[in-house]
């Protein structure tokens, strides 16, 4: 397979975890969650439970992707240093465990709201308020797993930046948007009455969202020029 085609490939890999995660991450807790009124977010899950299972099976297809994903840079950059490429295996592959294991809380809020018969028992505001402890879990397991969605930048900005057959201007902001994601997580789990600016995940979102769509769209020379950025 040329570089070309496995550029292409990435992207369209790329393309699946951003599509995906988007959907799952911010577009059905927009639709569905109230983080300040447990009964009109339960009443929204129940009245759009298919919305609700749709983002999980989102999310699973997104970290199946993410999975993926980095084997396949790793033969687009193993020429580049190998051992970058490893470690840029290495820091996104163990997410993906931890982010699976996460989805069992989205999926126990189903089980609460199920109406099964040993349910009964359990009084309605009870019921309301593990839901909300579940889908605050979920967050707070997003967060936690934010660490390797950054750390894997660096390598791979760094990848990205040395190639030569990729624009240097990607590898810088994906460098830097490891920064953004270990600024918003220390930052939350430290100072958590202070709002993290949203310019510290701007780097991150356009280097990611720029060097998919260039990948998918544009490829990469088979043979890259000497000095070509």
């Amino acid at each position: 397979m040329s570089k070309k085609s496995i550029a292409r490939l990435a992207g369209l890999f790329y393309l699946a975890v951003v599509l995906t995660g988007i959907f799952n991450l911010i577009y059905v807790p927009s639709q569905l969650i109230v983080w300040g009124d447990a009964a009109v977010t339960v009443n929204n899950i129940l009245n759009s439970e298919f919305l609700f299972r749709l983002g999980i099976v989102s999310g699973v297809l997104c970290y199946i992707s993410f999975f993926v994903l980095p084997f396949i840079l790793y033969k687009l950059f193993k020429s580049v240093d190998k051992n970058y490429a490893f470690l840029m295996i290495a820091l996104a592959v163990v997410s993906v465990p931890i982010s699976l294991f996460n989805m069992i809380n989205k999926v126990d809020v189903l089980t609460l709201l199920s109406g099964a018969e040993y349910l009964k028992a359990v009084d309605t505001e009870q019921i309301h308020t593990q839901v909300m402890l579940l889908l605050r879990s979920y967050n707070n397991g997003i967060s936690v797993v934010q660490i390797f969605w950054g750390l894997w930048l660096f390598p791979f900005g760094y990848l990205v930046y040395k190639s030569r057959f990729l624009p240097k201007i990607f590898g810088i902001l994906l460098m830097i948007g490891c920064f953004g994601y270990l600024i918003k997580f220390f930052g939350y789990l430290l100072f958590p009455n202070v709002a993290i600016p949203l310019f510290v995940e701007l780097p991150a979102s356009f280097g990611e969202i720029g060097i998919c769509l260039w990948l998918l769209i544009m490829g990469v020379k088979d043979k890259p020029a000497q000095g070509v950025s």
